[in-house]
C-alpha cells in the first residue's frame, strides 16, 4: 500500500528514520511516546534498536507497533540532502558497533 514503509533505521534520541513506499522519508520521534503502556519498554535503547518492519508497519519484537495514520501525520520530512548525512552517520555507527563488538 502506499503507507508501507520500506526502510526503517533507528537514530539517537528516540527517533527513526522513515523511507515509505511511495516515495516519503523522514524522521519519526518516538519520544512522546514512551511513557505510557507498552511503549515504556522502548525507553530501553538496545530495545528500541530492534526496531524492524512487519506487513509494512514499524514493530518492535513484543508487539509494539506505529500505527500508519500516526507516522503519516508526524513524519518530519527531511530532504535528499539530509537523507544522505543520516545515513552516511548511520553507516559510521553501524561500523563503530561491530568493530566494538569484535573487541
Amino acid at each position: 500500500m502506499y503507507w508501507d514503509v520500506k526502510t526503517v533505521k533507528p537514530l539517537a534520541d528516540y527517533q527513526l528514520y522513515v523511507e515509505i513506499e511511495d516515495g516519503r522519508c523522514g524522521i519519526f520521534d518516538v519520544k512522546p511516546y514512551l511513557e505510557f503502556g507498552m511503549f515504556r519498554e522502548l525507553q530501553n535503547i538496545h530495545y528500541f534498536n530492534q526496531v524492524d518492519i512487519l506487513y509494512g508497519a514499524i514493530t518492535w519484537p513484543n508487539e509494539q507497533d506505529i500505527a500508519p495514520e500516526t507516522l503519516l501525520e508526524k513524519l518530519l520530512p527531511i530532504n535528499e540532502e539530509d537523507q544522505y548525512h543520516l545515513i552516511e552517520i548511520n553507516t559510521i555507527s553501524e561500523h563503530s558497533r561491530e568493530e566494538l563488538h569484535e573487541r
